[in-house]
C-alpha cells in the first residue's frame, strides 16, 4: 500500500469538478472542460454553473454542493468577487483542493489583497489546499488530467515543470511536443497564496514518475520550505532553475506581477548552489537542458574533452569552457598513445583533439573512443565542420554507435547547415544533444555537471555551534542588549570588537578617547606607533570623511591627529554623531593581505557571509562571494576557493602563503555569530589581516535591531543548523550504551542498511508492504530534513568500529502548522528493551517544545501491540472513518 502525500487530491485527483463550466467557448470554464475531455481524463468530471444543465456532455449543477459525489479537486474559473462564496461552497460540501484561475488579486493592488487574504482563510477553514490564484492550473499526462486553460497539452514523460508563469508553461509545452519531450507534471503556481513552490517540490520528490524538475522563478515566500525541498530534490534527482529579477527594477515588477520576493541575485545564486541546483539563464539553455535530460544525459564531473575536425571552433569551445571554469580533460598516458596510433603525426597532441580537415569517418571513430575511454574525461564535445573528404552524416552515425555503450555523456556540435543538416537529424532520432555552435555546446555541459559538482556543498548540515573552544554567547548578547536599551542600532568600535572577542576572533585592541591629553595617555598605555580612527555611529567608511591616521610614531602625532580628525569630519559630515576617536596598535603585517568579512541580511533568505578583498578596495570592488550560513570547514573552503581573492592567499610575488586555518577560523566563527545572534543585521570586519601567521580583525562595525521572541532559536535563517544540542546518550537495561541523534543527509547508507535487517512483519507494520529496500527518493526524503518542520532521531550503538542503527522515530509538521505525524520503528533485536519509549519521549519532547499543539499517528487496526503501546503514551485512538483497517492516534502537546 503506497503511503498518500498530502497533496494527492490536487495532482492526483479521482474527482474533478469545474465551476464556472459554460458552453460559451472562450469562457475558461469551457477551455478547461474541452481540456479534461480531449486529455481523457481517468476519473469523474462534473461541471458547476446554474445557467446550464450540462456544458460539452458533462452534467452541470447549480452548487458545488449539488454534486452528488465528494470532489478531490475542483477548479474554479469565475470572476474574482465570486471566488470567496465558492471556497466556502466547497468547504461545506467537503472539497480537498482547489485551482484559483481567476485574476483580480494581490496582483492588482490592496483591495485584491484583501480578497486574497480572505479567501486564503476561508480554505484554511475548511482544510481546502489552494493553487493560484492567477494560475494556468495542473497536468498529469499519465492520468489525463488537463485542469488548464491552455491551448497546448502536455505528452506523458519524466519532467516535472513548476512555474509561477503560466505563460512560460505554454511556450514550454508548445516547443516540447514536437520535439518529443514529455512530462510527469506541469504546475502552474500564480500567486502562490497557499501553495507554493516547496510543497510541490516535495510532491515531486516521492512523485515515482518525475525524475528530472525544471523550474521558473520570480520570486519565494518562503525561503525555508523552499530550501529544504531543493536540497531534497536536488539529492535525487536533477532540478534545473531559471531565475529572473536579477536587477532591482527588474524586482519591483514581479513584485507587482506575482507579488513575491525576489530578493538580491547574488544571494539566490549562493543558495541554488547550496541547494545543488543547476541555474540556467535563458530559455534557450532551458530547452537544451530539457532536451539533455529527456536524453538521459548525466555527466559525473566538469573535465570535458573536445573533439574537432577544425583548430578555430575547438579553440572556441576551449575558450567558452574556460570563460564557464569548465575544465579541458588532461589525457592520460594511455588515451595519449590510442590517439598517436590512430590520428595523423600533424593532430594537435593535446586537448581539444584536432584530427585534421581530412578526417574520415574510421579516423573520427578511433579519435572520439579513446578519449570516451579516458580516465580523466567527465565528458565528450565532438565537433565537425563541413570539410572535403569528411561524411558529416557518416560520423555522426559513427558517434551514435560509440555513445550507445558509453558510460559519459556526449554532446555534438555539426557546424553549417546544408551539409550537416542530415547529421543532426540523426542525433536528434537517437537523443544526442546537437548544436549549430559551439558555445551552447559547452554550456549545456556546465549546467548539468554542475549537478554533480554540487553535490558535496548539498551533503553539508553544519551545526550551530563547531567543537571549537566554545563562544561567550551570553556576553555578546549583553552587549547587544544594553546598545538596544540605549536605543542604539550601531555598535561602536569597542562594542563591535567585544562581539568578535566574545566568538574567540582576534581582535586589535581599541579605546576610545575624548580628548587629545586622553588620546595621548592612552596611545603610550598601547605602545606606539598607533593608528586613530574617528567613532561614530553616523560614519561607515571613515578613511573617505577624513576620520582615519595612520602610523602615528610619537605622542606629538597623536595630539595633532587629534585636532585634525575633529575638524576634518565636522567639515565633511556636519550632522555626523561624533564619540570620540579610537585609538588601536599599528598592526604592522609586511606579508598581511587586507580582507573583507561581512554578514548582512537578505530580504528572501535572511543573513548571508560575505568574503572578498579588503581595506580601501571593498567598495570599489563589489566582486564579494556569498554563502549561507551555517558553514562548517568544507563549506568555508569552498567560499574562499570560490572568490577571486583567493589567487593572492598562496604564495604571492615575494610573499608566503597564508596561514589558511586562521582564515577559516574567522569565518566559522562568524557563522556561529550568524547563528546565534539573530538581532545582527549587517557585520563587517575590515579589514582583517592574514598573513603567514595568523588573522586579525583590524576594525569592526555591527547593525542590530529588535527580534520578536520565536519558538525556532534559528528561525532567521533559511538553513536550519544541524541541532548538535539534541543529542544524548542512554543506557539500555543490559548496559549497552546508546546514541540518539538527529539524521544527517549522509546517514543515508545506514537507514538502507537498517531497512533492509528488518523482519517482513515490522516492514508491514512500518511501511505497509515488504519492500527490500527503500527506494532512493524515499530514502532522501527519510534523511533530508529541514529540522523544522520535520525531525528524525536515530539510535545507534557502535559495532567493529562503525555506526548501526538500531531504531528510528521521527515526525512531519502538517500543512495547518499545529499538528504532527509520527512514525517509529524499531530493530527486532532490540524491541521489548525500552528504546521505543525513550526514543517516543525524546520525538514528543522535541515536538512540544516547537510548539506543536498535537502529535497524531495512523496505525494498523491489527497491530495490536502498537495500539497498546501508544495508548501507554496518552494517545487517544479512534476508528478512520474512510478506511477500516486503520486506527488514528492523536496526543495533545500543550497544557
Amino acid at each position: 500500500m503506497k503511503e498518500k502525500h498530502y497533496l494527492s487530491p490536487l495532482l492526483e485527483p479521482k474527482s474533478v469538478g469545474v465551476i464556472g463550466a459554460s458552453q460559451r467557448e472562450t469562457s475558461l470554464g469551457n477551455v478547461v472542460i474541452r481540456n479534461m475531455q480531449n486529455a481523457g481524463f481517468r476519473g469523474r468530471l462534473f461541471a458547476v454553473n446554474p445557467k446550464h444543465e450540462s456544458v460539452l456532455g458533462v452534467p452541470c449543477y447549480k452548487s458545488v454542493e449539488d454534486v452528488p459525489h465528494r470532489l478531490d479537486l475542483v477548479v474554479i474559473a469565475v470572476p474574482a468577487s465570486q471566488v470567496l462564496s465558492v471556497v466556502e461552497s466547497c468547504g461545506r460540501a467537503g472539497v480537498k483542493a482547489v485551482i484559483i484561475m481567476s485574476t483580480g488579486f494581490s496582483e492588482t493592488g490592496p483591495r485584491g489583497a484583501l480578497l486574497e487574504r480572505h479567501v486564503v482563510e476561508a480554505a484554511r477553514r475548511y482544510r481546502i489546499r489552494l493553487l493560484g490564484p492567477n494560475c494556468l492550473g495542473i497536468m498529469r499526462p499519465v492520468l489525463g488530467l488537463n485542469a488548464t486553460f491552455a491551448h497546448v497539452s502536455a505528452i506523458k514523460g519524466t519532467i516535472g515543470l513548476i512555474s509561477q508563469s503560466g505563460a512560460l508553461c505554454t511556450s514550454i509545452l508548445d516547443w516540447a511536443e514536437p520535439n518529443n519531450i514529455g512530462f510527469s507534471a506541469v504546475v502552474s503556481l500564480g500567486s502562490s497564496s497557499d501553495i507554493d513552490f516547496g510543497e510541490v517540490l516535495e510532491y515531486m520528490i516521492s512523485d515515482p514518475r518525475t525524475e528530472s524538475i525544471i523550474m521558473y522563478v520570480e520570486g519565494i515566500r518562503d525561503a525555508r520550505r523552499f530550501m529544504s525541498a531543493l536540497r531534497g530534490a536536488a539529492r535525487v534527482k536533477p532540478v534545473l532553475l531559471i531565475k529572473v529579477g536579477r536587477h532591482p527594477d527588474v524586482s519591483r515588477a514581479i513584485r507587482s506581477h506575482s507579488g513575491s520576493m525576489s530578493g538580491n541575485d547574488a544571494v539566490f545564486d549562493a543558495a541554488l548552489r547550496r541547494a545543488g541546483v543547476i541555474r540556467l539563464y535563458n530559455m534557450g539553455q532551458l530547452f537544451a537542458a530539457a532536451n539533455a535530460l529527456f536524453s538521459h544525459f548525466r555527466p559525473r564531473g566538469n573535465r570535458l574533452a573536445i573533439v574537432t575536425n577544425g583548430g578555430g571552433p575547438g579553440v572556441m569551445a576551449a575558450d567558452r569552457a574556460a570563460d564557464l571554469g569548465i575544465p579541458l580533460s588532461e589525457f592520460s598516458d594511455g588515451t595519449m598513445e590510442k590517439l598517436n596510433a590512430a590520428l595523423p603525426a600533424g593532430w594537435s597532441h593535446g586537448n581539444p583533439v584536432d584530427v585534421l580537415g581530412d578526417a574520415d569517418v574510421e579516423r573520427y571513430r578511433k579519435a572520439v573512443q579513446a578519449v570516451l575511454e579516458g580516465p580523466n574525461v567527465d565528458g565528450v564535445l565532438v565537433m565537425l565542420t563541413p570539410q572535403a573528404n569528411t561524411d558529416p552524416t557518416a560520423v555522426a552515425e559513427a558517434v551514435v554507435e560509440l555513445e550507445k555503450t558509453a558510460d559519459k555523456p556526449v554532446v555534438t556540435c555539426w557546424m553549417g547547415e546544408q551539409l550537416v543538416g542530415p547529421g543532426r537529424k540523426v542525433f536528434e532520432a537517437a537523443g544526442i544533444p546537437t548544436f549549430r555552435t559551439p558555445e551552447p555546446a559547452v554550456e549545456l555541459f556546465s549546467h548539468l555537471s554542475a549537478y554533480y559538482r554540487n553535490q558535496k556543498l548539498l551533503m553539508q548540515t553544519p551545526a550551530s555551534l563547531s567543537h571549537l573552544n566554545p563562544p561567550s554567547v551570553e556576553s555578546a548578547r549583553l552587549v547587544i542588549e544594553t546598545a538596544l536599551a540605549e536605543r542604539r542600532k550601531v555598535l561602536n568600535s569597542m562594542e563591535s570588537k567585544a562581539l568578535l572577542a566574545a566568538f574567540r576572533i582576534p581582535i586589535a585592541q581599541t579605546v576610545v578617547a575624548r580628548s587629545a591629553t586622553e588620546a595621548m595617555v592612552l596611545a603610550e598605555e598601547i605602545g606606539l606607533p598607533v593608528v586613530m580612527k574617528i567613532d561614530s555611529p553616523s560614519i561607515i567608511h571613515k578613511a573617505d570623511s577624513g576620520g582615519v591616521r595612520l602610523n602615528l610614531g610619537s605622542l606629538a602625532a597623536v595630539r595633532t591627529a587629534y585636532q585634525e580628525i575633529l575638524e576634518e569630519v565636522r567639515k565633511n559630515k556636519p550632522a555626523a554623531t561624533i564619540n570620540g576617536v579610537a585609538i588601536e596598535p599599528m598592526i604592522l603585517k609586511r606579508n598581511g593581505r587586507e580582507l573583507v568579512v561581512g554578514v548582512k541580511r537578505d530580504a528572501v533568505f535572511g543573513p548571508v557571509i560575505t568574503f572578498g578583498e579588503g581595506g580601501n578596495r571593498v567598495v570599489a570592488n563589489r566582486d564579494m562571494e556569498i554563502a549561507l550560513p551555517p558553514l562548517n570547514h568544507y563549506l568555508v573552503r569552498d567560499l574562499i576557493k570560490s572568490s577571486r581573492v583567493s589567487m593572492l592567499l598562496g604564495e604571492f610575488r615575494t610573499m608566503p602563503p597564508v596561514k589558511m586555518e586562521s582564515l577559516e577560523f574567522v569565518l566559522l566563527r562568524v557563522s556561529e555569530m550568524v547563528c546565534e545572534l539573530p538581532w545582527i543585521t549587517e557585520l563587517e570586519i575590515n579589514p582583517l589581516i592574514v598573513d603567514e601567521n595568523g588573522a586579525v580583525a583590524v576594525d569592526a562595525r555591527v547593525t542590530v535591531e529588535n527580534v520578536s521572541p520565536s519558538v525556532d532559536r534559528y528561525a532567521h535563517m533559511a538553513i536550519h543548523p544541524y541541532p548538535s544540542q539534541l543529542i544524548t546518550k542512554w543506557t539500555s537495561l543490559d548496559g549497552t550504551e546508546v546514541t540518539i541523534r538527529p539524521i544527517k543527509p549522509e546517514d543515508a547508507e545506514l537507514e538502507v542498511e537498517f531497512v533492509r535487517t528488518l523482519s517482513a512483519e515490522t516492514k508491514y507494520y512500518r511501511f505497509m508492504n515488504t519492500m527490500r529496500e527503500l527506494p532512493p527518493a524515499m530514502v532522501a526524503r527519510l534523511t533530508q530534513i529541514d529540522y523544522d518542520r520535520e525531525m528524525a532521531f536515530l539510535a545507534t550503538i557502535p559495532e567493529d568500529g562503525k555506526e548501526i542503527e538500531i531504531g528510528v522515530c521521527r515526525y512531519a509538521v502538517n500543512p495547518d502548522g499545529e499538528s504532527c505525524e509520527f512514525a517509529i520503528v524499531v530493530a527486532d533485536a532490540w524491541q521489548r528493551h525500552g528504546l521505543a519509549r525513550k526514543l517516543m519521549g525524546i520525538l514528543i519532547e522535541t515536538a512540544r517544545n516547537k510548539g506543536i499543539m498535537y502529535m497524531n499517528g495512523v496505525f494498523l487496526a491489527n497491530n495490536e501491540r502498537m495500539l497498546k503501546f501508544v495508548q501507554g503514551l496518552g494517545f487517544t485512538l479512534s476508528n478512520d472513518p474512510e478506511d477500516s483497517t486503520v486506527k488514528i492516534g492523536v496526543l495533545p502537546l500543550q497544557d
